[in-house]
């Protein structure tokens, strides 16, 4: 059986927190992650997201359990603009989660070092590419560029009569009619 937990940390603990979560038998790093939150009115931002674990530990003598296996997800606001400061000094495995965090969500990370020395630096998408592609404000190209294979809405290829009152809803990351060149 195991055992997870959530804590929220705000900004400026984010490192002790999770320097503390190692401390606390969370050896195993999982992952790292973002949330765009970028259209929440009270506090936008990102909320970045870690999972790390503490495996259970055994009496070889005994055979017996001494402890249960535990999951803990670390959880943090990083407003838009600001900066995290980085864990790879406390996981190395985090290094190649926050360069993709960094590429896909533009969250910055402070004092990254994944022992190459060559510090934050594109790793998923190509030379040239500009954007950051898991934002909610980021546009889709191939949505703009061909219909949205979703469900028809009415009024839509068939008897409009029936539902005129109905909006048109648009699928997430199709741009509005005025993108693109014209």
């Amino acid at each position: 059986m195991s055992t997870d937990e959530l804590r929220r940390v705000a900004i400026g603990d984010w490192h002790d927190a999770v320097a503390a979560a190692h401390g606390q038998g969370f050896t195993f790093f999982d992952w790292l992650s973002a949330v765009d939150r970028s259209h929440d009115e009270a506090a936008p931002g990102d909320d970045v997201v870690l999972r790390v674990v503490a495996f259970p530990r055994y009496d070889a003598v005994v055979g017996s359990r001494l402890s249960a296996f535990r999951a803990l997800r670390l959880t943090t606001r990083v407003p838009t603009g600001a900066a995290l400061a980085s864990v790879t000094d406390v996981y190395a495995g985090a290094a190649w989660h926050e360069r993709e965090t960094h590429e896909m969500f533009g969250v910055a990370f402070t004092g990254f070092d994944d022992g190459s020395g060559l510090g934050l630096r594109p790793l998923l998408l190509p030379d040239g590419f500009e954007g950051t592609p898991l934002r909610k404000s980021f546009v889709l190209a191939a949505r703009a560029s061909k219909p949205w294979p979703g469900g028809k809405e009415p009024g839509e290829g068939h008897d409009s009569s029936k539902s005129p009152s109905r909006r048109r809803v648009q699928a997430p990351g199709v741009p509005g009619p005025d993108w693109g060149p014209r």
